[in-house]
């Protein structure tokens, strides 16, 4: 009876050892959200390259980009409907990303594409970052996902209220959104 009890206890004692051991392990694991990038290409003419990252946070969407190449000032700087940048301009991008079909605007207002974002503004030295968090955007494919859409920088200001496109001007970067 006595081999028995302990035989029970040891057993028991390297069980709950394990599941410890388990439990710190699953509880140091970090949740990695998706992530998702675009490489900018220039068009238009222009010299601009970079590249502009994705990813979750919370239920918003963190935007960051390193940008060279562009004139000194404020830039445009969208989400485009098609994952093409084909075309020398970029047209082939095609227009806002706007999947609940409104009309553009301010990137903090509700009633806005869903592509619209703060504008990029460069040094003297044509160079911009950008970190920011936006809403109305998901690294899905499909109808509200950004997955395989463009992200486009344009020559001008975003005004954020012209329609259809903020007035921004010509584009001059332009590259496909991909899941890393």
């Amino acid at each position: 009876m006595k081999t028995h009890s302990i035989l029970y206890r040891t057993t028991r004692i390297a069980c709950l050892v394990s599941a410890a051991g388990l439990l710190g392990a699953c509880a140091s694991m970090e949740k990695v959200s998706p992530r998702a990038e675009a490489t900018l290409e220039p068009r238009s003419g222009s010299t601009v390259t970079g590249t502009v990252s994705f990813q979750n946070v919370g239920q918003k969407l963190r935007v960051e980009a390193r940008v060279a190449g562009l004139t000194p000032g404020a830039h445009g700087f969208h989400v485009h409907e098609a994952g093409d940048c084909s075309a020398p301009d970029a047209s082939s991008a095609k227009g806002h990303f706007n999947p609940a079909g409104r009309p553009h605007g301010h990137h903090g207002d509700t009633e806005r594409h869903a592509g619209d974002m703060p504008n990029l503004v460069a040094d003297s030295s044509g160079k911009a970052t950008l970190s920011a968090e936006v809403d109305m955007m998901s690294l899905t494919e499909g109808p509200g996902g950004i997955l395989k859409r463009s992200v486009v920088i344009h020559a001008d200001p975003d005004d954020y209220k012209s329609q259809p496109a903020g007035n921004s001007g010509k584009r001059v970067a332009c590259g496909v959104i991909r899941s890393i």
